[in-house]
C-alpha cells in the first residue's frame, strides 16, 4: 500500500450527494427559513467551497444556531429516505484498500448515521472510524483534530495517510496537519474555478476514481 490510510470525505467524494439531495434540501429549507429567498446550484457549491455550508448559512442567510440545528435535524430525516449513489470505480478503492490491510476512515460533514448506511448498502463494509458533523463545530474540518486523533489512535504518521476530498476545508486540515491531499476532481468538472484552485494546492488531483485507484496500487 502506499498509504497505509486513507481519510476519505463522503459527500462528492465517494457518493453524488450535492445536486440530488444536499442542494435540493437546502433549497426547501431556505424557503421555509428565509421565504423568497433563492439560491442557484452554483451558488450553493461556491458557498460550501469557500465558506463551508454552516458559514455559509451565517454569512450569507443570517441563519441562528437554532435554525443551523433545525436545519440538520430535517435534512438527517431527508437523507433517510434519499441515499445518494456512488461514484462509478470508487467501490474498488474502498476493498483494495481494506482488502490489504489498510484503513479506511472518513472524515465529512455529514453524520456519521448517513455515512454507515451508505457504506453498508453500496460496499458491504464499514470505515474504520468516522468523524462527521455529529461532532462539535470545532472538531470538525478544517480542524486538524479528525487527523490528529487517527494517527494517535493508530500510531501513524501524517507521510501514511492521504486525505482525499472535493473541497477546500479539508486541504486546511490536511495542510496544517502535514499530510498530503488529493482533490476529487471527478466531482468538480462543472466547477472549473473551483477545480483551478484546488490543482494549485492539492498535492495530487485526479481526474475520476479509477485514477486514483491506479495511483494507490499500481505495483
Amino acid at each position: 500500500m502506499k498509504y497505509p490510510c486513507l481519510v476519505l470525505d463522503h459527500d462528492d467524494t465517494v457518493v453524488q450527494s450535492e445536486t440530488t439531495i444536499n442542494y435540493p434540501y437546502f433549497c426547501y429549507i431556505l424557503d421555509q427559513f428565509r421565504p423568497g429567498e433563492t439560491i442557484t446550484l452554483q451558488e450553493y457549491i461556491d458557498g460550501c467551497f469557500h465558506l463551508g455550508f454552516a458559514e455559509m448559512c451565517r454569512q450569507k442567510y443570517g441563519f441562528t444556531e437554532e435554525e443551523l440545528a433545525k436545519e440538520y435535524l430535517g435534512w438527517k430525516d431527508y437523507i433517510r429516505t434519499h441515499i445518494p449513489a456512488p461514484y462509478p470505480g470508487i467501490e474498488n478503492i474502498i476493498k483494495r484498500q481494506k482488502e490489504a490491510g489498510g484503513l479506511i476512515c472518513v472524515v465529512s460533514h455529514s453524520s456519521a448515521e448517513t455515512i454507515t448506511r451508505d457504506y453498508r448498502t453500496h460496499f458491504g463494509i464499514l470505515p474504520d472510524d468516522i468523524y462527521g458533523w455529529d461532532l462539535p463545530e470545532h472538531q470538525r474540518k478544517p480542524s486538524t483534530y479528525p487527523l490528529e486523533q487517527i494517527m494517535q489512535k493508530y500510531h501513524l504518521t501524517p507521510e501514511q495517510l492521504l486525505v482525499v476530498d472535493d473541497l477546500k476545508p479539508a486541504y486546511d486540515m490536511a495542510s496544517n496537519a502535514g499530510v498530503k491531499i488529493a482533490f476529487a476532481q471527478w466531482s468538480k468538472h462543472d466547477c472549473p474555478e473551483i477545480a483551478a484552485l484546488m490543482n494549485s494546492l492539492c498535492d495530487y488531483s485526479f481526474d475520476t476514481p479509477k485514477d486514483l485507484e491506479d495511483f494507490l496500487f499500481r505495483v
